[in-house]
């Protein structure tokens, strides 16, 4: 053990024994790094979106302002959430306030309130396409922001009150200054299953099902109206929609899962729930902020010519807020 101590640089000397020293050798280094390039892609895509939807007139719609709510907690995400999670496997040691109010408040923060926006645009993606006639007097660009608002309100009170025990009792939690961990009581963690995973999961699967059921059925009585009226090369169109939908509905459905499940899995176990910045569950868990814009935004056609004007710097005409992107 001595030898892999001289061998390697400690952030901290190993004087109490009860205190773990963080090596810092190549290989986290790498690791560091790969987190740091997550992270710096985290922020470009959620910002992307943002500028987008800002800058353009015509995405000044209400389904985009749910969209932008995802976008800025998401772009938060990667611009503070995670630069300070590989902060804390450096040299670079907070105080233990800070770091319960940084890395775990801010952070669970705004991952319920991207959670909260998801939820959101399943809302208005059901309305619109469920009850089509009254989308315009149930969804106003006024109710959307202030649902916006409350979910981002909502989701910070929520998190003190999960939080509570913690921020009490936080050298109980954390005895050792460099530690950054968090622990969670089974009751917490019942609480937080519910609201942060399994709520969301089911309104979000119940709601695109009848989404994509209803899109299903307007998509076969089209088919039908095409085959009496026209030609059949256009049925195969339809067909190749269909396929669409229940595609992007599987990668909707299997991301937001596979990113949350791993998290929770020690509550479904009957364990108390821990979470600390390096470990490979939390930052799965802060990559779906990575996977969203991917998800919610590159699907969409006017993103993609959005992109293009951004990168050209044709956003700096005069005239480019008006440009034609529909």
């Amino acid at each position: 053990m001595l030898d892999i101590l001289d061998q390697v640089e400690l952030c901290i000397p190993p004087l109490n024994t009860s205190c773990m020293s963080t090596l810092v050798s190549p290989k986290a280094t790498l690791i560091k790094t790969l987190w740091y390039c997550i992270a710096l892609l985290t922020v470009m895509l959620n910002l992307l979106v943002v500028i987008s939807i800002c800058h353009f007139r015509q995405l000044h719609t209400t389904t985009n302002v749910f969209l932008l709510s995802l976008a800025v907690s998401d772009l938060l995400v990667g611009g503070v959430v995670m630069p300070a999670a590989v902060a804390l496997q450096s040299c670079w040691f907070p105080g233990k306030i800070t770091c319960t109010l940084l890395f775990f408040l801010l952070g669970f923060t705004l991952t319920s309130s991207s959670v909260g926006s998801m939820v959101l645009i399943s809302v208005d993606r059901y309305v619109a396409i469920c009850v089509p006639l009254h989308y315009s007097s149930m969804i106003t660009t006024n109710r959307a922001k202030i649902c916006v608002s409350l979910c981002w309100i909502c989701s910070v009170i929520y998190n003190l009150m999960i939080l509570k025990d913690h921020l009490s009792q936080i050298d109980m939690f954390n005895p050792c200054p460099q530690e950054c961990t968090l622990v969670m009581s089974s009751i917490s963690g019942v609480v937080d299953f519910i609201v942060t995973f399994f709520g969301p999961v089911t309104v979000i699967i119940a709601l695109y099902m009848r989404v994509f059921v209803v899109a299903v059925s307007q998509a076969r009585a089209m088919r039908s109206q095409t085959v009496a009226v026209k030609s059949r090369t256009q049925t195969v169109v339809v067909k190749k929609s269909e396929m669409r939908a229940a595609r992007t509905l599987g990668i909707v459905l299997l991301v937001f899962i596979v990113c949350l499940c791993p998290y929770y899995c020690p509550f479904l176990a009957g364990e108390d729930m821990t979470a600390d910045g390096s470990s490979a569950v939390t930052w799965l868990f802060y990559c779906n902020s990575t996977f969203n814009p991917l998800i919610y935004a590159f699907f969409y056609p006017w993103f993609r010519r959005t992109i293009k004007l951004i990168v050209s710097l044709q956003i700096l005409q005069p005239s480019s807020c008006d440009f034609k992107i529909l």
